[in-house]
């Protein structure tokens, strides 16, 4: 069941140069229970294209398309509409938590207010409840510790409380913005083992935003790579890392460094936009017109047929899937 259809998005930025076109036709679908990975360099248009289905881009900033959610396009709800549907029905981890937790509340006064706010909770039962959410996340001693200010908590501790605010009021969709950004290994494969149980616990579908294909291979089902602002390839996590399609995501798969290959040097991608003029395969109308979206193991953004006989194996090993082997075609 589809809980999320998006169509066509643009996000274009009015500036004292003229507009810039932040996000060009995306396309993707998610259904109840599934996660997708939103992959790409920084600058590709990934929290762009979530700040728009947020309604949070900046004043400059205008989203085309279509974003529905149960049918309902939350690119053209009014604000009181919306206002019911995020934080409640879907919920946003923010990037970076040192900024994004008001330092002048407790941790209870930020948590408490969402569920008085969307579930009409006193404020006893909101603690109540937001105890059990920080129990969840596993924070030591939650009841005492709800008291405390965000400056009280380490950098992992605080991500642990954004995510238990964005799950106060069990979304259907969260959306995970670089979750794991500027922690230590140790507590990234923390926060990812702790999303994938509270997803079984609510089943709550997800959307995983990241530059760090390992923890796709780890937590997607599908994937999207962004380029430049448009989609260069979506389908299924084991087409993707198996069966690359755009030379984009085999450029990007190779860049990864693998203790079981050679020392021989990483594929460099230059930053260019669009991805034409750095594609060894582009044909000269590349340059003239949009790329058209056609299918291959996956969709893929192309000109010309692929045949790659290129095989990749996921980056990590994921306790969701055997990795250890491609599967059947």
């Amino acid at each position: 069941m589809s809980i999320l259809k998006v169509n066509n998005l643009g996000v274009q930025f009015q500036t004292n140069d003229g507009v810039v076109n932040a996000v060009n036709g995306v396309s993707f679908e998610l259904n109840k229970g599934q996660t997708l990975g939103i992959v790409g360099e920084s600058g590709s248009g990934k929290s762009q294209t979530m700040l728009a289905l947020m309604g949070l881009l900046a004043r400059n900033g205008q989203a085309s398309g279509e974003a529905l959610f149960h049918g309902q396009n939350l690119l053209t709800l009014p604000t009181r509409d919306l206002n019911r549907i995020r934080g409640d029905r879907v919920s946003m981890i923010f990037q970076d938590p040192m900024t994004s937790l008001n330092p002048y509340l407790t941790v209870e006064r930020q948590m408490t207010e969402v569920l008085e706010l969307h579930k009409g909770m006193s404020r006893r039962d909101a603690k109540k409840r937001a105890i059990e959410l920080l129990d969840a996340v596993r924070i030591p001693e939650a009841a005492r510790r709800v008291n405390m200010y965000p400056h009280e908590f380490s950098g992992g501790m605080r991500q642990r409380v954004m995510i238990a605010m964005a799950l106060l009021c069990e979304p259907e969709l969260l959306i995970a913005d670089e979750p794991t950004t500027a922690l230590d290994v140790t507590v990234q494969a923390q926060i990812l083992s702790l999303l994938k149980d509270l997803q079984r616990d609510f089943g709550t579908a997800i959307i995983m935003i990241t530059h760090d294909l390992g923890v796709v291979a780890g937590l997607c089902e599908n994937v999207l790579v962004m380029y430049g602002g448009r989609a260069m390839e979506y389908g299924r996590a084991d087409d993707i890392f198996y069966h690359p399609s755009h030379p984009y995501t085999i450029g990007l798969l190779g860049a990864l460094p693998r203790l079981d290959h050679d020392d021989s040097a990483l594929i460099s991608i230059p930053a260019i936009r669009p991805i034409w003029p750095a594609c060894p395969r582009a044909a000269r109308s590349a340059s003239a017109a949009r790329t058209p979206a056609r299918a291959a193991s996956a969709n893929c953004r192309r000109w010309r047929p692929i045949r790659s006989t290129r095989r990749f194996c996921a980056p990590v090993t994921s306790r969701r899937r055997n990795w250890s082997k491609p599967p059947r075609r």
